[in-house]
């Protein structure tokens, strides 16, 4: 059993799932739960005893990835998707745990985040606005992730939620070397807060979990990016794309319809 256990994933990735997951385990245990946001994070790590180590954008240090003394996951999903659902979030995201959208801006006339994109008067328009910014920090951290790391189980998103029977998920556990009734915590835990267990039913999701999440569905980009955004994302990102393993050319656009109701994007609350 590894004595440190790692957790990375990036913003809009099941980051709401695994850290609802993931706190139960360590909570159960007692364990110590512990934020790693860069270099500085290392300091944090206790010399003895378990850990549960956690970063929401992948900000793990080399040194501390490197050590023979953890092991982890890491949690990538099709940026088409990142970018739709990062999108519908940041219309109606409310402050509390999202401070940076609502703080006045002056390259954007002394509007916040939220209010400029929510000014913008086209899905098109909105789509880029967003793709050249907090998608844009994201598509940049998971493409400089270290893949090959041994001592890490690299996972998607889409295979993540279409894991019903939760073998994906235990054969994660069984890397990390958890077993016996921590596995099962893990495995409750998994199943209790998954868009096919728990929260299958819209009106069992707390309301952070709501915000969040609309269907959690894979491919969401093959029905709502318009095709004018799919070809701007081509020119400027699809070497992330193919880089990441979600495609391995250009041809993809073909596939997005030419226009996309409004409110398919529109940020509900539902």
């Amino acid at each position: 059993m590894s004595r440190l256990v790692a957790v990375a994933t990036h913003h809009k990735t099941g980051t709401v799932w695994m850290r609802r997951v993931w706190s139960h385990w360590s909570e159960t245990l007692g364990l110590p739960r512990i934020r790693v946001s860069g270099p500085g994070s290392v300091t944090e790590v206790p010399a003895e005893g378990r850990a549960l180590l956690v970063s929401w954008n992948a900000a793990f240090p080399a040194e501390l990835l490197d050590r023979a003394d953890l092991r982890g996951m890491h949690l990538v999903r099709d940026p088409r998707d990142v970018l739709i659902s990062g999108l519908r979030y940041h219309l109606i995201a409310p402050v509390a745990g999202e401070r940076a959208l609502h703080v006045p801006r002056t390259d954007l006339g002394g509007k916040t985040y939220q209010q400029h994109l929510n000014a913008l008067p086209t899905t098109h328009a909105r789509m880029l606005f967003e793709m050249e910014n907090v998608h844009l920090d994201t598509l940049t951290e998971m493409t400089a992730w270290r893949y090959d790391r041994p001592n890490l189980r690299e996972l998607r998103y889409e295979d993540l939620v279409r894991d019903r029977d939760m073998t994906l998920f235990a054969d994660l556990l069984d890397f990390l070397g958890i077993d016996g009734a921590e596995k099962d915590t893990a495995l409750d835990a998994y199943w209790a807060n998954s868009l096919f267990g728990g929260f299958a039913e819209r009106e069992a999701r707390p309301r952070r979990v709501a915000l969040h999440v609309q269907s959690g569905e894979p491919a969401q980009w093959e029905t709502r990016m318009p095709r004018s955004v799919a070809e701007v994302y081509v020119e400027r990102h699809n070497d992330a794309l193919v880089a990441l393993g979600y495609e391995t050319d250009a041809s993809w656009v073909a596939r997005c319809p030419d226009e996309v109701e409004t409110a398919a994007l529109a940020g509900s609350k539902n």
